[in-house]
């Protein structure tokens, strides 16, 4: 129940209705918005709600969704329920295509997650909520086949669609092509004789083709004169030769209407039985367009759905006037969240405050948002919040004062109170502004205490605003009731449009007759007219409120500042575990360098006992050398033992330094008396054929300078070290050259792209005659090249020095082998058709 009648007035909701209409893709959806109503099911208002957060996440997520072709056919579906009547070709071309987007909706929420075709069972299904809707529809695939055969894509009646209309329509091509060629030898005639300009062409007046002559000369072409021209100096003549053809023509054409309707009579006539389906399909359609345009708009509040309990509470964090916050968005300004909690224990809030301090703006707050969610839409509040859901709502906002009724603003306000005690109960939700206003103060606080009481006693909820000292006192000392306060700042006199619960608030009357310059002398007069009692305990109050609101801006700082506290903690202990970790990689990597450094030094060693061997060296020379590579084996050993990155470090610049040692001790000329000299190296020398040692590939040198050789393998020059190379025969030249011809895939696919994309049409009118030339060149050089074998050249007819122009140079192109004028339906002298070879 709701209440008043006007209540989505005074709430806003009816701008809600609007916004939510503008977002719907056909009067389908628009009935849809028009019929959304408030409920009192929990279910069903689950279902709702889910419906819609499901389609926003597909808004957000998917691409796909078939979101085209919402046509509104069902009067037409209707219409053809009466014996006789048929669609035409647009409202079957519409029920097509409408058709084919049910079906495809329904595809597409019957998917599931491990597959892409539908299925009847909803567990798996990424959107639950509307795959329950989807499951039972209907979508006619052989309606839209039977469709198909008759509409062709443009949603025109095909030639086949039946025999007759077959032979009509060809028939009726093989008359008009006599018509033109018979027009056109006599327009022929015509300009040879002078009668008519050379530029003229055959054209429709009252849907016959007529030859346009200049009045003086119409004499001279036997025939009917359908028509002039404005002017008066243009006559349209039917030649005689022509008449009965073009008569033939217009009895073709009745006959190819009769069969259309024919055609379209008899489909509807079988698909008559079915229409109750159809419009049930179209329901279903309608539905999908009101969710997405309740999505859409979700989206644009940026709203989503609290936690859903089925019982009365709102316990409400970060809630938005959307209304509200839109207006205020164009300024570049905010709206301030609201906070509010009705529970059991504390179910009707009594806000106070000072005017213009925002307790009406939370009073609709309240009510349009409830609204909203129990109308199936979701509501801009954070997702921790939670909602009930109320069985009725009462608001009782604004100056009902009526003159037809006889009813002052204050009546107005004792018989919406009446009618709330009459039908309020534990499920009802009721929203009263200024409570007990519009009368004198006394008697009007002591009748809204009383009415109060009474609506405490039903245990029903409301969010109630009032200036009232003892409905604040009343809500402290009974249970079920507790005072809010709009919180307002003292000391620069403006509203912070902050509700806070727990205290009741000022109304800061002196101060801010005191901030508008109201006269000291008549405040001080107020003041002891009120009485220094009165006005020391709004001080105290408002002391209290400046109190709090001070230490709970303490406690959401020193929450802050913890919250700021746990995540520097965190941050400190990841950086601390990624050091480890990167001192465990560091310690790897070093050991994998000491263990390849090691592996080295074996091949090392190997490799200069071999050398030895081979050079047949003294034994002492041998074994002096084993015992270096030796020591040069444990220092790299003790590597492996190092425990920490510095000791590896060490260890390292200590090898480094004896390598270097040893290297200069190596570069010192050698004195020792050779026993038996090493056999002698030929080097290799410019123009022998080498190959690196180990590999297979052979090259030729190109330059040398003993350490280093510049070496030719193929096409490819390199330089590579003069030990690493080793003589190779020179490689046999082939017998034959392999020759090819070919055409590179690039080009293959720039002359396919380019078939592609050819246009067979040029227009060339109001081009100057180079201008015209040069684009028609370019055009048939295309053309050949893509191989097209015809081609239109649109100049118009004007004075006809283009068409000349053009044609003599079509004369003087080896690839063309014929040109002629269009045919006369189709442009006629306007337009030269090209035949290339």
């Amino acid at each position: 129940m709701i209440y008043p009648q006007n209540f989505e007035q005074k709430i806003g909701f009816d701008q809600i209705r609007q916004l939510t209409k503008n977002k719907c893709l056909s009067p389908l959806g628009m009935e849809k918005t028009d019929d959304m109503d408030f409920s009192d099911s929990y279910d069903e208002i689950n279902r709702r709600l889910d419906q819609v957060m499901e389609f926003m996440r597909i808004i957000q997520e998917e691409d796909d969704f078939p979101s085209q072709y919402f046509f509104d056919v069902r009067p037409s579906l209707k219409r053809i329920r009466i014996e006789g009547m048929y669609l035409n070709e647009q409202e079957l071309f519409d029920l097509r295509r409408s058709l084919e987007t049910i079906r495809d909706i329904v595809c597409f929420l019957q998917r599931t997650d491990d597959e892409e075709e539908p299925d009847e069972d909803d567990s798996n299904s990424p959107y639950p909520a509307l795959h329950e809707l989807a499951k039972d529809i209907m979508v006619f695939p052989q309606l839209i086949t039977r469709i198909n055969n008759i509409l062709d894509k443009f949603g025109k009646v095909k030639d086949n669609a039946s025999a007759e209309l077959l032979r009509i329509r060809r028939e009726l091509s093989a008359t008009t092509g006599s018509i033109s060629r018979s027009l056109n030898n006599i327009l022929r005639m015509a300009q040879s004789e002078g009668y008519v300009d050379k530029d003229v062409a055959p054209t429709m007046r009252d849907g016959r083709l007529v030859i346009p002559v200049a009045p003086s000369m119409k004499r001279k072409i036997k025939g009917i004169v359908h028509d002039e021209s404005a002017t008066g100096k243009t006559v349209f003549i039917e030649p005689t030769e022509v008449v009965e053809a073009n008569n033939r023509i217009r009895e073709l054409e009745g006959e190819e209407r009769r069969e259309i309707i024919r055609i379209l009579t008899e489909f509807s006539t079988t698909i008559r039985p079915q229409a109750p389906a159809i419009l049930q399909s179209y329901e279903f359609l309608a539905e999908i367009d009101f969710i997405r345009a309740k999505a859409l708009l979700s989206l644009d509040f940026k709203a989503g759905k609290p936690s859903f309990e089925n019982k009365q509470i709102i316990d409400w964090s970060g809630a938005v006037h959307p209304l509200l916050q839109m207006s205020l968005a164009k300024h570049n300004k905010k709206v301030v969240p609201l906070d509010i909690e009705l529970t059991t224990r504390q179910r009707i809030l009594l806000i106070s405050g000072p005017n213009a301090g925002g307790k009406s703006v939370c009073l609709k707050t309240v009510g349009l948002l409830q609204y909203m969610l129990q109308c199936g839409l979701p509501v801009p509040m954070d997702e921790c919040s939670h909602a009930g859901v109320f069985s009725s709502i009462f608001i009782d906002i604004g100056d009902e004062q009526s003159i037809e009724d006889d009813l002052s603003t204050y009546s107005s306000h004792l018989t919406n109170m009446k009618n709330m005690m009459k039908s309020c109960n534990g499920r009802s939700l009721i929203l009263i502004d200024e409570f007990g206003g519009g009368t004198e103060p006394q008697i009007g606080g002591a009748i809204a205490e009383a009415v109060l009481k009474r609506f405490n006693l039903k245990k029903t909820f409301g969010v109630i605003t009032t200036h009232y000292q003892n409905l604040k006192h009343f809500a402290e000392d009974h249970e079920g009731i507790v005072n809010g306060a709009m919180l307002y700042d003292r000391h620069e006199m403006r509203a912070l449009f902050q509700l806070q619960i727990g205290n009741p608030g000022s109304s800061f009357a002196v101060e801010i007759a005191r901030k508008i310059g109201l006269p000291e002398e008549v405040i001080a007069d107020a003041s002891e007219i009120v009485g220094s009692e009165y006005i020391q305990s709004d001080k105290y109050l408002q002391d209290i409120v400046r109190d709090k609101r001070y230490w709970e801006t303490k406690r959401q700082n020193i929450r802050k500042r913890e919250k700021q506290m746990e995540e520097t903690i965190a941050r400190y202990e990841k950086e601390i575990e990624e050091l480890e970790h990167s001192r465990k990689e560091i310690l790897k990597q070093a050991k994998e360098d000491a263990e390849r450094l090691l592996q080295e030094s074996n091949a090392r060693i190997e490799n200069t006992i071999r050398t030895i061997k081979e050079a047949q060296a003294e034994k002492e020379r041998t074994r002096t050398a084993r015992q270096e590579l030796t020591d040069f084996r444990k220092e790299v050993e003790e590597l492996d033992k190092a425990a920490t990155e510095a000791q590896i470090a060490r260890k390292m610049e200590k090898l480094r330094e004896k390598q270097e040692r040893k290297k200069e001790k190596k570069n010192k000329p050698d004195t020792t008396p050779k026993v038996q000299a090493a056999p002698k190296v030929i080097p290799i020398q410019k123009g022998d054929y080498v190959r690196i040692k180990g590999q297979t590939s052979v090259g030729q040198v190109m330059e040398t300078d003993g350490k280093n050789a510049t070496v030719m393998f193929g096409l490819m020059k390199t330089n590579v070290k003069a030990d690493k190379l080793e003589r190779a025969e020179a490689p046999k030249p082939a017998n034959t050259i392999a020759k090819a011809t070919f055409v590179s895939s690039a080009t293959q696919e720039q002359m396919y792209e380019k078939k592609l994309n050819f246009k067979q049409d040029i227009d060339v009118r109001g081009m100057r005659g180079d201008e015209a030339i040069q684009a028609v060149t370019y055009f048939i050089d295309d053309a050949i090249l893509v191989g097209v074998s015809r081609v239109r050249i649109l100049h118009g007819t004007g004075s006809g020095i283009l068409r000349t122009l053009i044609r003599q140079y079509l004369a003087t192109v080896p690839g063309v082998a014929h040109f002629q004028d269009e045919h006369v339906q189709f442009g006629g002298a306007g337009i030269t058709v090209v035949d290339l070879k």
